[in-house]
């Protein structure tokens, strides 16, 4: 038994490495760019560079230029070029006066997952109107409309702190100041796609998205935002079509982290991975920034960049059900989940539609995910906690946990705003709280330890034992001896290696942690993630196939057995504890099924020991 878990751990191994490569080479291969960063060394005297520059502008037949006005001091220049040029440049000589010779990656806003929802014509409170603030409800029109900000419980959080004193730089299509962010509190930011003082927004995207954050509230018009109170940085560095090289995108993040930015919100993304970006986010960081970036929006099984980059919060949406947006991407680079809407409710904020107007919008994407969480950690920071990693740690801890999510659906959870504004005041959370939490997640519940909860252990300790009191009644009538292949058909055909479902590594795929922790019947359903036992998988077919090809072999025979009988364990225990089998909608259907193939296994079982009895 022990050779073969450390078989199967090297197998695991070995096709997590594979695969992780294969998927990081894959994100690499789908990065788009027109132009390449030369990142000269700052130890370069200026003339040695002007030099390099001219020779390379007469080689190649291009006018390296700075990438804004501040490259200057990064020494950071782009050209025209592909990747055979690229190649040839990371051979040349001007290698070694470059830090770095990389694609200009080009990163674009994260699409809108479905077509904007128009909420209406803008409505124009009367002027002279009061406004009556309130500390919990705020009195904005459409702001019970805002499911988003009810789910994440941002009344609670209100409470303590809403968000004064924080900056968010919101780095993306710009910020145009529609009607709902006129009060909204701003700092000076940059326009890097024009090389301008004045980021206004003319795609929609950066607007909407700033507006989540800090969207004017109390003022008896339109929507809230999260961290109301907070400064907006608006740093424009994706064009009017929605696109932006990675060099803006690098020299945004720094220009935030220099000039006082709290937190930095990214929703936006890219296939390219780029030392150059890579090196600015550690930059931010260790300035005491924390940077937020969305998932992205293709449904793929990893975070897109940035969101990849280490001390990046990557984040995943969930719509109004709960459950994960079927646009949304998961799995390696994705720390936590937020609201980011489904076609049963869109995240409504104040924008501007393609002709410049103020237009209420719903949008649905990660891009509306990702500012929730960047004003949740707006709130934290105004609560004293200033260190990147500690707020990172308060918005998981304060997460809500969320059951069975092999596949990384959701990080640490979804995100908790009063959750984590009170654990982040308190330094703590009480007895109190810690035990309603155990109570409303079902950890109290035996039922959930036992019955389908945090490794569902009582049905796979019976349908273990019931393999193998099937094989030890069995061997009274047919003496065999034990063996290793005959112990692991036993498991695999009853449980499979079920702890490992639970295992999570970044940046490799999960699916082989949860075939090999899946029995025989469970592989139908294992990749799709689904509750019910796939009928092909869930029956005698896979052990007639099995016995088939392996009942000539002299060690392997033995595996086909032991597979049977954990089959006909796993289906029995199946057909009593949880009767569920894709098509069947009626229960007593389902039981009916799983019994009759359980006994069909074991009796294919006793006629393959009968045989094997005959040839001995």
């Amino acid at each position: 038994m022990r050779k073969l878990i450390i078989l199967c751990l090297f197998v695991i191994g070995l096709v997590g490495a594979v695969f992780g490569f294969l998927n990081f080479q894959g994100l690499a291969a789908k990065g788009e760019f027109e132009t390449i960063l030369l990142d000269f060394r700052e130890d370069i005297p200026a003339e040695v560079i002007k030099q390099d520059l001219q020779a390379i502008a007469q080689k190649y037949n291009v006018t390296p230029q700075l990438d804004n006005k501040f490259s200057a001091s990064d020494n950071v220049y782009i050209i025209k070029g592909d990747r055979d040029r690229l190649k040839e440049l990371k051979k040349s000589p001007f290698a070694q006066a470059t830090e770095i010779i990389e694609p200009n990656y080009i990163y674009k806003l994260i699409e809108p997952a479905a077509k904007p929802t128009w909420i209406g014509e803008i409505l124009i409170p009367q002027n002279g109107e009061d406004v009556k603030p309130s500390l919990t409800a705020p009195n904005d029109e459409y702001y019970s409309k805002q499911w988003n900000l009810h789910k994440i419980g941002v009344e609670g959080a209100w409470s303590q702190t809403k968000g004064n004193g924080a900056t968010v730089a919101v780095i993306d299509s710009g910020i145009t100041k529609v009607r709902d962010l006129q009060e909204t509190k701003f700092v000076k930011g940059y326009d890097f796609v024009n090389d301008k003082e004045e980021a206004s927004d003319d795609n929609g995207h950066g607007t909407h998205v700033a507006g989540t954050i800090a969207q004017a509230t109390n003022n008896k018009y339109g929507v809230a935002g999260v961290a109301y109170e907070a400064q907006l940085m608006p740093l424009k560095v994706l064009s009017a079509y929605g696109g932006g090289t990675v060099a803006d995108i690098a020299e945004a993040i720094k220009f935030a982290a220099d000039k006082g930015a709290d937190v930095i919100n990214l929703s936006l993304g890219g296939g390219g991975e780029s030392q150059l970006l890579k090196q600015a986010i550690d930059y931010a960081h260790n300035k005491g920034v924390v940077i937020i970036a969305a998932a992205g929006n293709e449904n793929e099984n990893s975070a897109a960049y940035p969101a990849r980059y280490p001390h990046v919060i990557g984040v995943s949406a969930f719509g109004p059900d709960g459950e994960k947006a079927p646009y949304s991407n998961f799995g390696a680079g994705v720390d936590i989940s937020a609201p980011g809407g489904t076609d049963a409710g869109a995240i409504l904020q104040e924008t501007i539609n393609e002709e410049g107007q103020n237009v209420f919008l719903g949008l649905q994407g990660t891009s509306m995910a990702a500012p929730h969480v960047a004003g949740v950690a707006a709130l934290i920071k105004t609560t004293g906690i200033t260190e990147p990693d500690e707020i990172l740690k308060v918005l998981k801890q304060s997460a809500r946990v969320i059951k069975d999510d092999g596949l990384n659906y959701y990080g640490a959870g979804q995100l908790n705003a009063e959750a984590a504004i009170k654990l982040a005041t308190e330094g703590q959370i009480s007895f109190q709280d810690f035990f309603r939490w155990l109570r409303d997640n079902g950890y109290l519940n035996p039922g959930f330890w036992i019955d389908g909860g945090a490794v569902a252990l009582l049905p796979k300790v019976l349908m273990v034992l019931g393999s193998y009191i099937l094989a030890w009644f069995l061997r009274v009538y047919f003496p065999f001896t034990w063996s290793w292949s005959l112990s692991s058909g036993l498991i695999f055909g009853s449980s499979g290696l079920f702890f490992l479902k639970g295992i999570y590594i970044f940046d490799l795929p999960q699916w082989p942690f949860r075939v090999l922790g899946s029995s025989i019947p469970e592989l139908g359903n294992t990749l799709q993630g689904t509750d019910a036992l796939n009928p092909i998988f869930a029956s005698v077919l896979i052990p007639i196939v099995l016995m088939a090809l392996l009942l000539g072999h002299p060690n392997w025979k033995w595996f086909a057995i032991g597979s049977t009988l954990g089959v006909a364990a796993c289906l029995t225990v199946s057909a009593v504890l949880q009767p569920a089998v894709w098509g069947f909608g009626n229960v007593n259907l389902a039981r009916i099924f799983l019994i009759v193939n359980a006994l069909l296994c074991y009796g294919l079982a006793r006629l393959a020991l009968k045989d094997e009895e005959q040839t001995a």
